[in-house]
């Protein structure tokens, strides 16, 4: 057995694993596809033996999955029971998605003493509000790129489905560029409209991209920003961490 660490994210879209070695560096990630997930997990576990694993999931996965990372590792399933290194003084914290809770543990990681805010763009964007005290305060939800896109097609009777642009035209000159233009442009002032209140609000602030959806925006905004798509990943790794190795 090796003394690496599994990590993995199961998204409203997306399933995702990534290996840490014993140095705590992300050696290799791989998008799971398909249904049989187990077997792909398995896959990973014999292939590379790590020591530990950890899971991020806002789905419901394979029933048999955990009991086998159990068993085959020193298994964590990230959650609000978690001990995390933050505190979350919100009136629900149950209900605060795992993912959420990820991110937020990589914000204080790799930037204590800042107040973080963490923008995941995924199904949805999250805006991820953590504080110079390390307090999770909160944030905000709206829909991502895709959501908005498909709103537009299945809400209407005669909308296309529309796929987006890195660079779509601000002016859009037929339906599809019209579309494309409304959610990229749409989504870019919104982020930093919200940047920018935050930024109004707080100082010794700090603000980190992630998500699947990461590299259309990430050169798009006018505000300074530091971008992650593999964010998440690292805040389990350390959260593992925590567990495993009582850092």
């Amino acid at each position: 057995m090796s003394d690496s660490t599994l990590c993995l994210d199961f998204g409203n879209t997306r399933k995702k694993v990534a290996l840490f070695n014993a140095s705590g560096e992300m050696i290799q990630t791989a998008d799971l596809d398909g249904e049989d997930t187990l077997s792909q997990v398995r896959h990973w576990v014999e292939t590379h033996e790590p020591a530990c694993s950890i899971l991020s999931s806002v789905i419901h996965h394979h029933e048999s999955l955990e009991p086998y990372l159990a068993t085959s590792t020193s298994f964590h399933r990230l959650s609000h029971h978690t001990r995390l290194p933050f505190t979350t003084p919100v009136s629900k914290p149950d209900s605060i998605g795992a993912d959420r809770l990820a991110l937020a543990a990589a914000a204080v990681h790799y930037f204590p003493g800042k107040n973080n805010l963490v923008i995941g763009l995924g199904s949805c964007i999250t805006y991820n509000f953590i504080n110079k005290y390390h307090q999770f305060l909160g944030g905000g939800i709206s829909p991502g790129k895709s959501m908005r896109f498909r709103a537009m097609h299945e809400y209407t009777a005669k909308l296309p489905l529309t796929e987006a642009l890195f660079h779509p035209p601000l002016v859009g000159y037929d339906t599809a560029t019209n579309l494309q233009s409304g959610v990229m442009h749409g989504m870019a002032a919104e982020i930093d409209g919200i940047i920018d209140q935050y930024a109004a609000k707080y100082r010794n602030f700090n603000v980190v991209l992630t998500g699947g959806d990461t590299p259309y925006f990430a050169t798009q905004l006018k505000n300074g920003i530091f971008a992650d798509f593999n964010f998440l990943f690292k805040g389990l790794y350390a959260l593992s961490l925590l567990y495993n190795k009582g850092l």
